[in-house]
């Protein structure tokens, strides 16, 4: 499954917010053996973010789009999907039923915090969706992700956004392998052991350098398991290795 993951916010892009749903998003893809082709920040632009949905949707398995949702007038992202698959955006009255709950118990749980409440403010554009979407609703948040066609909508706060990647991670399953071996080489020693792995076996190498107390590592992926396991052999008769850094 190739997968590729949209970020969006204004806030990124200026360096006010770190990125963490990306790196956690792949990490998470790639250990369930599916791959991450693409990962692109853009800004809070209806018309940018349409545009990479209409293209992306036909080049990969899956899109992943984080940011902006909840009906405020800076959270564009939910529209643009809409937009880029041509769809028409509507209210979803199950949806809807469910925010107009959720204000109530809050209300009635914080008068202090809120003395005058309206239930009918914003609950259309917080419960509005792409026509035919699958809403991913969780209790981390208040407005809903959704999955239209083969593209999912998270929200991009981090906690609310692994909490919508959990309600469909079995979704991104896919048929990679990989392992890993440690060692204190230098990146630049292993150049030709390296090659000559991936010329012997249907595999993927990755190697990353080493740093303070840290040793290198070099990463075998493939959809082969066999092959990952005789990649990793060979590399451990060729290559000198060492523990795993603590994890403590």
């Amino acid at each position: 499954m190739h997968v590729a993951i949209v970020t969006v916010g204004d806030e990124l892009l200026a360096g006010a917010t770190t990125n963490t749903n990306a790196s956690w998003l792949a990490e998470r893809i790639t250990e369930r053996g599916s791959t991450v082709d693409r990962i692109l920040t853009i800004p809070d632009d209806r018309a940018l973010i349409a545009d990479y949905v209409a293209r992306w949707n036909d080049a990969f398995d899956a899109v992943i789009v984080t940011g902006g949702i909840g009906g405020t007038p800076d959270d564009v992202t939910v529209e643009a999907v809409a937009d880029g698959l041509d769809r028409e955006f509507v209210v979803f009255d199950r949806i809807r039923e469910r925010l107009f709950e959720k204000a109530a118990e809050f209300r009635d749980e914080n008068p202090d915090l809120v003395e005058e409440y309206d239930l009918e403010l914003d609950l259309d554009a917080a419960a509005s969706l792409p026509e035919g979407a699958t809403p991913i609703a969780t209790d981390a948040g208040w407005a809903p992700g959704c999955i239209v066609e083969n593209v999912y909508v998270f929200a991009g706060i981090p906690d609310e956004m692994r909490a919508m990647f959990h309600a469909v991670e079995d979704e991104f399953r896919g048929d990679a392998v990989a392992e890993t071996i440690y060692t204190p080489a230098p990146e630049g020693s292993l150049h030709e052991v390296l090659e000559e792995i991936t010329e012997a076996f249907d595999v993927s190498v990755g190697s990353y350098p080493r740093g303070e107390n840290r040793p290198g590592r070099i990463r075998v992926r493939g959809t082969d398991e066999a092959a990952v396991t005789d990649a990793i052999a060979r590399l451990e008769e060729r290559v000198e290795t060492t523990e795993p850094p603590s994890t403590e």
